[in-house]
């Protein structure tokens, strides 16, 4: 069970972290920064295993990793989203960042309610009602055990 962060439509790989921190050695250093143009008190109040519950086109914009790098790294459980851009929803599944696409979901919470979510049944709950999201293909479900595409390839490896 974690608690829901709400933001818009199109928000931006800017947005999640602002270009002037990617000169920060480390995600760790950025992740203080995350959303700070639309939430300034973002990374001080989310806590691990709360949600980011988006519109369309999530993660818009440039290719950055430390996009969802700065997520995950703040303990983000999972990104819920009508859409994602693409480039961003390969990057968070490269890292082990779950991405699930939930249409009616956004719709029908508020930031601050509280949500749990099944990965493997496609299940979200909050408010006392299921939302139906898209489920993960197993090798993908694999991946994001594993801690991302390149700790899943290097254990495929060993």
């Amino acid at each position: 069970m974690g608690h829901i962060f709400k933001f818009h439509t199109d928000v931006d790989t800017d947005q999640i972290i602002a270009s002037q921190y990617l000169l920060f050695p480390t995600v760790d250093e950025m992740k203080a920064h995350a959303f700070e143009s639309l939430d300034p008190d973002f990374a001080t109040r989310v806590k691990p295993g709360d949600f980011v519950v988006a519109a369309e086109n999530f993660g818009c914009g440039s290719s950055r990793e430390q996009a969802p790098g700065v997520l995950k790294a703040l303990g983000v459980q999972a990104v819920i989203a009508k859409s994602f851009a693409r480039i961003f929803y390969r990057n968070a599944i490269n890292i082990g960042l779950p991405v699930i696409v939930c249409k009616e979901l956004y719709d029908h919470v508020s930031g601050g309610d509280e949500m749990d979510l099944s990965l493997t049944d496609g299940i979200a709950r909050a408010g006392g009602q299921e939302y139906v999201c898209t489920k993960l293909p197993p090798y993908m479900q694999s991946i994001l055990d594993q801690g991302g595409l390149i700790a899943s390839l290097n254990r495929e490896v060993e």
